[in-house]
């Protein structure tokens, strides 16, 4: 199964743990690496990943993201196909980095998307139809994996 996490979550595991939902969405973050150590899933990585990665500025953050992407099975190349699709998604309302994100996904045969961005998932909701991955949070997939 591949797995597609935004940038948002590979952020997770270096976010303020006092928090319970950002506790929470680690913890089924690193399940879900639990799994990708195991074989059970693949992890997709992206240009449009290392792009975003490369400008965080915190540098012990930047190499927990690098090193929790050295995971990865796949790298999804930018191309005209996504470029192109990115755009189209991009008129639903969603930043031109998330579009891309979600285009890589979808060109990279994604079984999940995984996000813990409250914004895109809400607009992802309202426009479902237009969107061909399944994207959600992370801690409410995994849940509904482990039943």
């Amino acid at each position: 199964m591949k797995v597609y996490l935004d940038v948002c979550c590979l952020n997770r595991p270096f976010d303020d743990q006092t928090q319970d939902r950002i506790r929470l969405e680690t913890e089924a973050i690193y399940t879900i690496l639990k799994f990708i150590d195991e074989g059970k899933f693949a992890l997709l990585n992206s240009d449009i990943i290392f792009y975003e990665v490369e400008k965080i500025p915190d540098l012990k953050r930047k190499n927990g993201i690098r090193m929790i992407l050295s995971k990865a099975k796949y790298y999804i190349n930018l191309n005209e196909d996504i470029l192109k699709r990115g755009y189209e998604i991009q008129k639903t309302g969603l930043k031109s980095y998330d579009a891309l994100h979600i285009a890589s996904a979808e060109y990279g045969k994604a079984a999940i998307f995984l996000t813990t961005d409250d914004k895109l998932l809400k607009v992802v909701k309202n426009h479902r139809e237009k969107i061909h991955v399944k994207v959600q949070n992370p801690l409410n997939w995994i849940l509904g994996v482990l039943k």
